[in-house]
């Protein structure tokens, strides 16, 4: 099996994955995804594959969800609580980075096993940091923003405002993320083909996102109905 397989398995565990943490745990479930994510991504992002015949980065679709879970939060709750998990998101890259650079300092013992690996993964960490909290900070910001300005005009089109929001968020994430934390570590060439195959593999992941989406929503909306049930009963 190749990694064209693996690939379309990581979306449908992922975006399965994010739907059954709303389901159990509602928003909270959602910041933790965010949280989640915003940790695996960056550790991913560090091998390079090829699929579908181009070079790119892992990590693209965990990271993508992050995306799919403000939009759930920005449509089921509000803008603010999206908003929360945007920063929940920067403060768990950042908090992350510096507990695994002091992680770094410790002298391994000789029957360790593992330094060598985690040097490998974390000691290129902080310029992934860097490249992140830029890249996610305005993407996601942007996101959020377009994702409820088109929500007030666009009431009805839900598919509109997931893919517009997320595929237009991508690219300025992707051209941000890309050249901070590659340009110079590869060759020119290899640095626009990871961004092209990068962000096609970002728009490929949003537009698969969408009937998880409908689904999150429609387990929220049931939730509601029986809250509702529930008070008239109880009145």
């Amino acid at each position: 099996m190749n990694n064209n397989f693996w690939w379309l398995i990581l979306l449908v565990v992922n975006y399965l994955g994010l739907v059954s943490a709303f389901k159990l745990f509602k928003k909270q479930g959602m910041f933790a995804w965010i949280a989640m994510a915003s940790i695996l991504a960056n550790i991913q992002v560090i091998k390079t594959i090829e699929i579908f015949g181009f070079v790119t980065t892992l990590g693209n679709i965990i990271y993508g969800s992050s995306f799919l879970a403000t939009d759930i939060l920005s449509e089921c709750y509000s803008e603010k609580e999206a908003r929360q998990g945007v920063f929940i998101g920067i403060f768990t890259i950042l908090v992350t980075t510096v507990i695994m650079q002091v992680c770094l300092q410790f002298q391994p013992h000789p029957t360790d096993i593992a330094n060598e690996a985690l040097d490998t993964i974390f000691s290129i960490l902080p310029r992934i940091t860097v490249a992140s909290i830029i890249a996610y900070f305005f993407s996601q910001t942007f996101d959020v923003w377009l994702y409820n300005y088109l929500k007030t005009k666009f009431p009805k089109y839900l598919w509109l405002r997931n893919n517009g929001s997320t595929m237009v968020s991508q690219l300025i994430d992707n051209m941000l993320f890309t050249l901070i934390a590659f340009y110079g570590v590869f060759t020119n060439e290899v640095v626009i083909q990871i961004f092209v195959t990068t962000y096609l593999m970002k728009w490929l992941v949003a537009l698969f996102d969408t009937p998880f989406l409908y689904w999150a929503r429609n387990l929220h909306l049931e939730d509601q109905k029986k809250l509702e049930s529930s008070a008239s009963t109880s009145a």
